[in-house]
């Protein structure tokens, strides 16, 4: 029963170093590619595709994080007299944790599952053999482009998100809290730093990384039928979002 135990437990291991390995691999290949010709329209064309369609839900996962957070902290803030500090605690906690967190996580539900159904279902149909047969790289077609993509649109996203859950939690504070508005944005002016927002942009770059390197992973490495592009697409939202929180931890010690 241990011995049993122990080789189910060493395949499990084995199996995810495999796939470290494989994933380490095609990111170096990825990498090699982007020296090489760029492909403008594909990027744009993503840009549009990954980004602009998750105006809508990061915008309203924002807002309300931004009400939310701002209902739980500015009652026990005023009791205690630190109303003038309302406006920079819900600005650095916007700016360095929760934006690029939750559209980290947002996109990997969204983008992610998104890249990889489109590209697992290519596999499935047997269009990326065809690119092999044209002599086109599917890692310079396929994945420079998302991951370029991604690298850019999941920053933007980030600060857009930040100023609507700033602006939610201002909302909050000066209708329902009964703060002033010029105590709310004083206080920003007052603790928050430039880096407090930059450091949450250069964190979503690297999550915007993650989230389309697992994306077309996960999509080339399918399992053949409708209930493998399924299965390749829940494999990728789970994997990057634990990555997203994993790295948010090392980038946070090493940023602040």
């Amino acid at each position: 029963m241990l011995v049993r135990a122990l080789e189910v437990i060493g395949a499990f291991v084995l199996h995810r170093f495999e796939e470290f390995g494989t994933i380490v691999l095609l990111y170096r290949e990825t990498m090699r590619e982007l020296g090489r010709r760029p492909r403008p329209k594909h990027i744009l064309a993503q840009m549009s595709h990954l980004g602009v369609d998750s105006l809508l839900i990061v915008s309203l996962t924002l807002m309300f994080t931004g009400v939310v957070f701002t209902l739980q902290t500015a009652d026990i803030l005023i009791r205690f007299g630190a109303q003038g500090t309302i406006g920079g605690i819900i600005s650095i906690a916007i700016g360095r944790e929760l934006g690029p967190v939750l559209v980290g996580v947002v996109c990997a539900g969204r983008v992610g599952a998104a890249i990889t159904a489109e590209v697992s279902t290519m596999k499935v149909t047997e269009q990326i053999d065809a690119l092999r047969v044209m002599a086109v790289n599917p890692v310079n077609y396929l994945i420079v482009p998302r991951m370029l993509a991604c690298m850019v649109v999941v920053p933007i996203l980030t600060v857009f998100g930040d100023v609507i859950g700033v602006v939610g939690g201002w909302v909050i504070a000066v209708y329902y809290s009964g703060i002033s508005s010029y105590t709310y944005m004083n206080s920003i002016h007052t603790f928050v730093d430039p880096f407090d927002l930059t450091g949450g942009v250069i964190k979503a770059i690297f999550f915007g990384n993650v989230i389309a390197v697992l994306g077309c992973y996960y999509g080339l490495h399918s399992p053949d039928g409708a209930e493998g592009v399924g299965k390749a697409t829940t494999k990728t939202v789970v994997s990057s979002i634990i990555v997203i929180f994993i790295l948010n931890a090392v980038l946070t010690f090493i940023l602040y």
